[in-house]
């Protein structure tokens, strides 16, 4: 094959030209080359975005999934931390029995439980001697040797209901009969095949375990009785509506307190109207009320606006504790609350910055990194709180204006001088710009000493909802995904009133058809309620 000639690139003859005219070509081309220069920078500026994003993506598909990192740089001396935390409590007075209250809470969380529960039903089994064996003996006994856990498997059976009539005849006439039934309890769905246990069952399978319905369907035919799984899904859509009175007087109980946790995660729901399948909807989760009056309540709204905030959050009044969501910023205007922010999404932004920093710049030795000096600020805001958590408000107030304040103050200094200092744009610049321009709402925490440094508990509550999703993938129509908060918010109360899920859930069942006025009806609240 002929090789081409070489194109060559002709000089222009600049001889002729006088010195104004070359310093105007020069400065020409001086433009040129600037502004290659700078496309060429932009261009390096993108590569180094894309390549980080790139690493984070990997880091998020492939990698563990916890915040914790394999090497944390200790900045500060904990020992010291914990000596100042100890010198500040001892400086406190303390009556009596708040003394004993402590200690005795610092027991419970060191003691290791050894051996079955108390609670689980137990069942001796002797192995005797034979006759030959003890022939001769003067006493025999018997000495525990070992304990075992028994699985006792699930079965189906069929609750059948007879009702005893009675049949009395006038006296006056022979023709003329009255009969009089036994009463018998009254299904909260009227006519239904499903006992009030098995639809327990059911729900607390699908919301409390993640079991899909097609699976429960494959396993009540292995237990020898087909059940449908369209049956099932309008079983769990029924409760859904028994138990939304229920629910709007846990609404009202929960704003009459004066600190709540919120949080919002996505859900997709194939037929809602105006939207398509594919298009994000929303459960907002809130958790918190009256201290002994705990609940965690789930609503469904295909809208992410501040229209629903101020919806679920009427007539409270009160400090509220969210992520940087600027949704949230309509409803605490109009109802003039008190905003804190969550140290855990902060935190989150920063370690998503080390996971997606070059490996090769990282493995440098001796080289401290900006995202390791955050996180070790962060850890010691942590490990402070860690330290007070058995203490009481006024104390843990006292440790954080006099401890976490001055921290807060440094780690501020420190952010406020390395901006700038950060590539726009970075993952890093951008957990940098959220904790500045959230700093108000995240040093909120140290106002009082009842406030929480994160939004944990709230996030603790949606958790199990976003196992679950992963199993059941989406709802079909907007009343199954009612259905679904309806169903999460009631097991989520009964875990945080320390009630099992199923008893509670069944307990509804069995009574909320017959809780016909407003005194019947708060016996349900789960704080009222004492389960065997």
């Amino acid at each position: 094959m002929k090789k081409q000639p070489k194109t060559t690139m002709k000089t222009p003859d600049l001889s002729s030209l006088s010195a104004a005219e070359l310093r105007s070509v020069v400065a020409q081309f001086q433009a040129v080359i600037d502004e290659q220069n700078t496309a060429l920078q932009d261009a390096h500026r993108r590569i180094e975005l894309l390549e980080e994003m790139n690493r984070l993506l990997k880091k998020q598909k492939f990698s563990a999934s916890s915040e914790k990192s394999k090497f944390q740089l200790n900045l500060f001396d904990e020992t010291e931390l914990e000596a100042q935390l100890d010198e500040l409590f001892e400086s406190l007075p303390e009556s009596a029995d708040e003394g004993e209250s402590i200690t005795q809470q610092r027991k419970e969380r060191q003691t290791r439980q050894r051996g079955f529960s108390a609670h689980l039903v137990r069942e001796r089994i002797e192995h005797k001697l034979t006759e030959l064996e003890k022939a001769g003996a003067d006493k025999t006994f018997f000495t525990k040797v070992k304990e075992e856990l028994h699985y006792i498997p699930a079965q189906l059976k069929v609750l059948e209901h007879w009702q005893e009539k009675a049949v009395f005849t006038s006296k006056e006439s022979t023709s003329e009969e009255q009969i009089i039934a036994a009463q018998r309890p009254v299904h909260p769905f009227g006519k239904c095949s499903a006992s009030t246990s098995l639809v327990a069952h059911i729900i607390v399978d699908k919301y409390l375990y993640g079991m899909p319905l097609y699976r429960q369907e494959g396993k009540f035919k292995n237990l020898g009785q087909s059940i449908q799984r369209n049956n099932m899904a309008q079983w769990c859509i029924r409760f859904a509506d028994v138990a939304k009175p229920l629910l709007q007087l846990m609404r009202e109980v929960q704003n009459s307190g004066n600190y709540l946790q919120a949080d919002e995660t996505r859900l997709q729901v194939l037929k809602e109207d105006g939207k398509t399948a594919q298009s994000d909807k929303w459960m907002w989760v809130i958790r918190g009320g009256p201290p002994e009056k705990q609940s965690v309540l789930f609503e469904y709204d295909p809208s992410r606006a501040g229209s629903v905030a101020v919806r679920l959050l009427d007539d409270f009044e009160g400090v509220l504790q969210a992520d940087g969501f600027s949704g949230y910023s309509k409803v605490c205007k109009e109802n003039s609350l008190t905003r804190i922010g969550c140290w855990d999404h902060a935190r989150r932004k920063f370690v998503d910055a080390d996971k997606s920093a070059d490996s090769k710049a990282k493995a440098k030795k001796g080289t401290v990194s900006k995202t390791d000096v955050v996180l070790s600020y962060i850890r010691k805001l942590y490990r402070v709180e860690s330290n007070i958590a058995d203490k009481t408000d006024e104390e843990r107030l006292k440790a954080r204006q006099e401890i976490s304040m001055p921290i807060l103050n440094e780690f501020k200094q420190w952010l406020e001088k390395n901006a700038g200092k950060v590539m726009k744009g970075s993952a890093l610049r951008k957990a940098i710009d959220y904790t500045l321009n959230q700093w108000q709402y995240l040093i909120g925490y140290c106002e009082r000493g009842d406030l929480m440094i994160s939004n944990i508990m709230a996030e603790n509550a949606i958790r199990p909802f976003a196992i679950g999703r992963k199993n059941w993938l989406f709802a079909d129509t907007r009343k199954g995904a009612e259905a679904s908060a309806a169903c999460y918010s009631l097991i989520e109360t009964a875990k945080a009133n320390n009630l099992a899920p199923q008893a509670y859930i069944k307990h509804i069942l069995d009574h909320i058809a017959t809780a016909d006025t407003l005194e019947k009806l708060e016996l349900l609240l789960p704080w009222n309620v004492k389960l065997d």
